[in-house]
């Protein structure tokens, strides 16, 4: 896989990490000592991260490296499953049908996006 699509996946991680985290660029920047300009580029893919600064911004995130980087390992899809399970353990069974609905079509939107998007 080319280098620049692969760091821009990494970025989305991130990016998409932080949102889940309610962070903007600058909480981010702050927690993992770099500047606002630096989590934008490694955000879009522009930059390289040193390892430092990398397990840092990991760290500030709350996420393991492993779901930065290769989400397609079997021990971060086991996370994932049991984030998933952890959300539903207090909704009623018409809640989970609802969000299993939602999570359908995204998937299957996903699924059907153009491939050089990913």
């Amino acid at each position: 896989m080319d280098e620049s699509i692969e760091l821009k996946q990494i970025g989305l991680r991130i990016r998409e990490a932080r949102l889940a985290n309610k962070m903007s660029q600058a909480d981010l920047a702050f927690a993992a000592g770099v500047s606002v300009p630096y989590i934008s580029d490694v955000e879009l893919g522009k930059t390289k991260t040193n390892v430092l600064a990398f397990r840092r911004i990991a760290e500030s995130l709350r996420v393991s490296t492993d779901v930065l980087l290769r989400p397609n390992i079997p021990e971060v899809k086991e996370i994932y499953r049991n984030e998933f399970a952890e959300m539903l353990l207090d909704c009623t069974p018409a809640e989970i049908e609802s969000i299993l609905k939602i999570v359908r079509e995204v998937k299957t939107s996903l699924h059907n996006k153009p491939e050089d998007i990913d």
